[in-house]
């Protein structure tokens, strides 16, 4: 690593205003302030970070072009995240970002005090901001918030296409695509699927061109988890002479907590709760900040959550329940599962995931989560939505082998078995014990000498040599 002066160099970070992306961010963003690195936040107005929970952190506001349209855009979160990165996309917010790293480039020229502007790092669909940097002679680096596995599988449609796995077939969906292991047809985000095929493809072709314009690709993950795919993107980029840096669990890398970057009231009380219960006993629910489900499956829930017996933490967000702002509980939940039960807004996910009474979490298999449970060595009941919530859930189950797959139609008695299965069988047990080896592999990553720790000491020499 690099010794004095390190101050000097100034990081702009900007991500897509999702939880699942503002998160990581500002958690990448935590490490290199670390590490002596000046940051300025990037942000929209919609879902903008609060500055005052991050004093360490200078904040610098970009008009948006976000309708209330694109906004308010409910239908399985595939189709909001389009309109979404379109509206980001939109060349007037691309030209407010031009002019705020104008203007940090002209302080680090004009003021001796002021860091020089070295890089500024993007969600990997921004090409329009990248195109702005590029314009100013700004090299930028591309976060991605998912899995290399998923990085991997985003650039390979070409292949998916040409072999014929896609458009995916009803006939083929259980099919292995043995280029890609251990995932079979049915885990592929199809782009044939959207209103749009068009858009689709274009959002993956965008991401790998971004990626391919970039001057690094940062990937939340670490060497353990995925050495194999890894070892692939790392080649595939290495001719084009992009280094990647795999720095996760950047919750653990960071002093940035969740309390800080989380965009809705965590209610703590549920800690106490927690504090009531017997040790691996509670299950912990959530899917997520995104996620909607109807409410049929909103009232098998709650039903095979209540048939199973076992003590729950349960997060029902507003709009978690499609077209519907506050869910309401089915007549007679909360008498039959009163002392064992308890349903919450939102929660401190990493204190419970932490907590000793936690024995299982089901979870929509968003990446963070994911690495979240597998941190506290939580296994893991997975119920994925969309995108590569799919693919996550496919390695949780056939790579790492540490959750159980929850697949097809929402029905009590099967969320019960499979409650059962997790919490208390042999499956389940065995499950467990997996999670918790990988746990302690995660944790080595993160030791001063471990592969994580490292890799974010090359990514702020490389930062610096810009």
């Amino acid at each position: 690593m690099a010794g004095a002066g390190r101050r000097a160099a100034r990081v702009a970070v900007f991500p897509l205003p999702f939880q699942g992306h503002i998160t990581p961010m500002l958690q990448l963003a935590g490490a290199l302030h670390a590490r002596g690195l000046a940051i300025t936040v990037l942000h929209t107005a919609f879902n903008a970070p609060d500055p005052a929970r991050h004093p360490e952190f200078s904040f610098a506001a970009v008009p948006d072009a976000i309708s209330d349209a694109a906004a308010a855009t409910e239908d399985g979160s595939m189709d909001r995240a389009l309109a979404m990165n379109a509206a980001v996309e939109a060349p007037a917010l691309a030209e407010s970002v031009r002019d705020a790293l104008a203007s940090m480039l002209r302080a680090g020229e004009q003021e001796e005090e002021e860091p020089r502007l070295a890089c500024l790092v993007i969600d990997a669909t921004l090409t329009a901001v990248q195109e702005a940097a590029a314009g100013l002679g700004v090299p930028t680096l591309v976060l991605h918030t998912c899995s290399a596995a998923c990085f991997r599988l985003f650039r390979s449609y070409d292949m998916l296409y040409d072999k014929g796995y896609l458009p995916a077939q009803e006939s083929n969906l259980l099919l292995p695509v043995k280029e890609l292991p251990p995932l079979q047809v049915r885990d592929l985000f199809d782009p044939s699927k959207l209103p749009s095929k068009e858009i689709g493809l274009k959002l993956l072709n965008l991401a790998n061109e971004t990626t391919a314009r970039s001057s690094g690709a940062i990937i939340n993950t670490f060497e353990a988890l995925e050495a194999q795919e890894l070892e692939t993107v790392r080649g595939e980029l290495a001719e084009k002479g992009i280094p990647i840096f795999p720095i996760g669990p950047l919750h653990k890398l960071t002093s940035v907590d969740s309390v800080g970057t989380s965009l809705l009231k965590q209610d703590s009380t549920c800690i106490q709760w927690l504090d009531t219960q017997e040790s691996g006993s509670v299950l912990y629910v959530s899917f997520g900040s995104v996620v909607h489900i109807t409410q049929d499956e909103f009232t098998e829930v709650a039903c095979g959550l209540a048939n199973s017996g076992k003590p729950f933490l349960w997060v029902v967000r507003r709009g978690l329940v499609l077209g519907v702002e506050k869910p309401e509980l089915p007549e007679g939940f909360e008498s039959a599962v009163k002392g064992r039960g308890k349903v919450i807004e939102w929660a401190p996910q990493q204190e419970v995931l932490a907590h000793s009474a936690i024995g299982g979490f089901w979870t929509h298999s968003g990446w963070n989560s994911t690495l979240e449970s597998v941190y506290e060595g939580v296994p893991m009941l997975s119920r994925p939505n969309f995108g590569d919530q799919l693919v996550t859930a496919r390695y949780v189950e056939d790579r790492w082998k540490i959750g159980i797959l929850l697949e097809g139609v929402l029905e009590r008695e099967k969320i019960k078995r499979a409650i059962t299965m997790l919490m208390e069988e042999k499956e389940g047990m065995e499950t467990r014990q997996r999670a918790k080896n990988l746990k302690e592999k995660m944790r080595m990553c993160l030791e001063s000498s471990g592969s994580s720790q490292q890799a974010v000491d090359k990514l702020v020499d490389h930062i610096l040599s810009f």
